[in-house]
């Protein structure tokens, strides 16, 4: 049974924020520590300076001996798997640093030359440089170390989607950056019949971390070797009938091997192959998942855009229908914009109470529109207002959304409404807004909103969004 059946929140996994886990088990999935450091919003960053730091205070007390300690942060990365994601077999277990393991990963880290010698910097290099780590205990150490910001995450998530939460329940360990101690406190939680649960954001997972061994080994590693051995002219530089010198990478992994041991000796000589390594994935993270990707990991149908179209279709006009509208409008802009936009909040309030945004999204796009936006305008946040009005709109509506706006928020934002009578005229208005600096708005209606949705279900939907670029030019050219 998922999250979404059990709390019987009538969603699917494309218009959830979170991930639709399984409660009895464990889902293949995995939190990337380098996905981590490629968010943009302050969620991100909290999650991936909390990760390195932890690392950091883990092989400080390494270097200096400090040998309990160390071993008694690592014990704290394992509690029962609240997150359920990862291989397990069966009922969903954690597979972190903790527990039994806690000695031998210690022992591990201890005895490497990649600790003693500096190699190691961040948490994802243990899967390439000590041995009996791999991504299953590297995502679900991540998990723990962020406890605290997805325990935050979760109860946002819960009211959002209306998800009751149980009061006084341990929260396991926290880990605090600032005494470098782990704690823990009695929070609301939600609660299943399989225990607590921890939500995690959707935009966190991926089908395997970026980090890989055969990877850095022959396509980073091996190729140093190489020159090193054609300079060396070695024993194992072959020359060919034309004159040219090789060296075989089979011949190199024949000599020195390919386990974890010999990759740590050879980074040692060639430091500059791990840089390149690092550099190559820090300047290109992993993608999320995309919703195709969710179902055929969870063994899911696609998303059922048609019913969500028919039900956008046979909402009603009118103040009465406002909420149910504004709902229908939020399920299909979150699945339809998913991954540039996520977590979504509604009602948000600004300015001590006295407005509200009837949607907001943050804005953690990597490619496309919404990324284009964020390069040339303030945009870390997009907000949504909803009208289900049976009148035309003017500038009041627009006058509302702009009030939103500000530098540090954000200047864009969407005005979704069911028809527009005269299109050319609210046009014409948000130039005028555009032109007067209070905002960026764009107009969209149900017949847009189908066209979007329509292009998902047909599979040619693109993060480019060519319906939004279309009409943002129309506003600043």
């Amino acid at each position: 049974m998922r999250v979404s059946e059990f709390f019987q929140l009538g969603r699917t996994q494309a218009f959830l924020d979170f991930v639709d886990v399984q409660l009895d088990t464990d889902l293949p999935v995995f939190v990337d520590p380098t996905a981590l450091r490629g968010l943009k919003s302050g969620f991100g960053h909290e999650c991936a300076s909390l990760v390195q730091h932890f690392f950091q205070a883990v092989l400080n007390r390494i270097q200096t001996g400090d040998d309990d300690d160390a071993r008694r942060l690592l014990s704290s990365l394992n509690e029962r798997n609240e997150f359920h994601l990862g291989y397990s077999q069966g009922q969903s277990q954690g597979h972190g640093f903790g527990d039994k393991s806690a000695n031998s990963v210690w022992e591990a880290l201890s005895r490497s030359q990649a600790s003693r010698s500096g190699l190691l910097q961040d948490l994802e290099d243990t899967c390439l440089l000590i041995e009996g780590i791999g991504r299953d205990m590297v995502s679900d150490a991540v998990c723990n170390i962020i406890r605290g910001p997805l325990i935050r995450y979760t109860q946002s998530a819960c009211a959002y989607y209306g998800v009751p939460l149980s009061p006084d329940v341990a929260s396991g360990p926290i880990w605090d950056p600032v005494s470098e101690r782990w704690g823990s406190e009695l929070l609301p939680l939600p609660i299943t019949t399989y225990g607590k649960v921890i939500l995690v954001p959707k935009i966190l997972v991926r089908h395997r971390l970026s980090y890989e061994l055969g990877e850095y080994y022959r396509h980073f590693l091996l190729p140093e070797m190489q020159l090193e051995e054609l300079n060396k002219n070695s024993s194992l530089v072959e020359v060919l009938k034309d004159g040219r010198r090789r060296v075989t990478k089979k011949a190199l992994i024949e000599k020195y091997g390919s386990d974890k041991l010999a990759v740590v000796e050879q980074t040692i000589k060639h430091p500059q192959a791990l840089t390149g390594y690092r550099e190559q994935k820090q300047g290109n993270p992993p993608p999320p998942l995309l919703h195709e990707q969710f179902a055929e990991i969870e063994g899911m149908e696609s998303p059922d855009w048609n019913a969500l179209i028919d039900a956008l279709r046979s909402t009603p006009v009118g103040n009465a229908d406002a909420t149910n509208y504004e709902n229908v409008v939020e399920q299909l802009l979150t699945a339809i914009f998913y991954p540039s936009l996520c977590s979504p909040t509604k009602q948000r309030e600004i300015h001590d109470g006295r407005k509200r945004i009837d949607i907001t999204y943050t804005n953690e796009s990597r490619s496309g529109f919404f990324h284009w936006l964020g390069q040339h305008y303030p945009s870390a946040f997009v907000f949504v207002e909803c009208k289900n009005y049976g009148r035309e709109l003017g500038n009041p509506e627009l006058d509302q959304l702009a009030g939103r706006f500000s530098p540090m928020r954000g200047v864009f934002g969407l005005l979704v409404c069911r028809s527009l009578e005269d299109v050319s005229l609210f046009e014409r208005r948000c130039i005028d807004t555009a032109k007067d600096q209070r905002g960026l708005i764009i107009a969209l209606t149900d017949d847009d909103l189908v066209e979007l949705a329509a292009a998902e279900r047909d599979g040619h939907a693109t993060s480019d969004f060519p319906l939004l670029m279309r009409r943002f030019r129309a506003l600043v050219e």
